[in-house]
């Protein structure tokens, strides 16, 4: 017989309904229940809910996920004390990449495929031997955290190379601005739909606890598809605002360092930036976090930035979300 692999997180959070709807039927009852009989199933209860905790632990143990069991104990305050933010924070704003989900590479390489395309149909107009696109030089000097138009207009101006404007309904592909930029969302879905996206573990954890704490939750993309991958993710639920690549393009909002995404996403969740918490994960971010005024801007650090995200007014360095967890559990 074919075994399957048993989804934690499914597991987890079908028992978490499953404890929650026992609670709310406990709490529905308690008016036409004896007091005896109400102890007594209470009691029942929780012993099941214990019994329960043991056994998925010994399975989160093995998966090295031990922290993700705390969603079937915490109570909202609880809940509230494990994100490691002030009391008066009543909402959070995250970056997508980097913080949530790791799709930089999934755009990287999108992005790749688009431009050799390009490349290679101009190696004689540019009188020159072809130069592909560098995933480690092109795309955070041109691309990283642009509006999709933004980033082909960039780079193509540093390739000498000049395509007029066009119109967003040109097909992919076709020589154009807009023509690149369609393209590149073209090969960026079917990449997703191959491979998928998932959440990074803490991340999912911190949302659950941020929502289990009544907390609104925003996210920024540069990306036209963060819609998607949210959704491929399992996190939408999780998220009450998405400034997306789409929005800025509408509202004529800035990238960062500016803090235009930001203070959007506040517009959105109806929250002040001193009411809020930001999670970025770079300079820029950090920047812009520190110029729409949030009380509190937490550093995901990925690629070794700690010191300069603390010197650019991060208030805390992290990892991952799921550190912050650790940390309060261990404290």
């Amino acid at each position: 017989m074919e075994s399957r692999q048993v989804d934690l997180d499914s597991l987890i959070g079908g028992w978490r309904e499953a404890f929650e709807s026992a609670d709310s039927a406990l709490i529905a009852g308690s008016h036409d229940l004896p007091a005896e009989a109400l102890r007594d199933w209470s009691h029942r209860l929780a012993d099941e809910r214990a019994k329960t905790v043991l056994l998925l632990d010994a399975l989160a143990r093995d998966r090295h996920a031990r922290h993700a069991l705390v969603r079937l104990v915490a109570a909202p305050w609880e809940a509230k004390r494990l994100l490691g933010l002030p009391i008066d924070v009543a909402a959070c704003v995250f970056n997508l990449d980097g913080v949530l989900i790791g799709s930089a590479e999934l755009h990287a390489e999108a992005w790749r495929e688009t431009f050799d395309e390009l490349l290679f149909r101009h190696v004689d107009q540019l009188g020159a031997p072809f130069v592909p696109f560098s995933v480690r030089v092109d795309y955070p000097r041109h691309i990283h955290a642009r509006p999709r138009l933004e980033g082909v207009r960039d780079f193509l101006a540093g390739r000498g190379i000049t395509l007029p404007e066009g119109a967003a309904g040109d097909p992919a592909g076709s020589e154009t601005i807009h023509g690149i930029a369609n393209r590149k969302n073209e090969l960026l879905l079917e990449i997703l739909a191959r491979h998928g996206v998932r959440a990074f573990e803490g991340a999912r954890l911190y949302l659950e606890l941020a929502h289990d704490a009544g907390m609104r939750c925003g996210v920024v993309s540069a990306s036209t598809n963060a819609k998607t991958m949210l959704d491929q993710a399992r996190l939408s639920e999780l998220i009450d605002v998405n400034v997306d690549g789409s929005t800025m393009v509408a509202e004529g909002l800035r990238r960062k360092p500016a803090p235009d995404t930001l203070l959007a996403a506040c517009r959105g969740l109806k929250i002040e930036p001193a009411d809020a918490a930001v999670f970025e994960t770079n300079v820029d971010g950090v920047d812009a976090g520190r110029a729409a005024g949030f009380e509190v801007i937490v550093g995901v650090d990925q690629s070794g930035e700690r010191g300069l995200l603390r010197q650019h007014g991060a208030d805390l360095v992290v990892s991952d979300l799921g550190e912050i967890i650790e940390q309060r559990l261990a404290g």
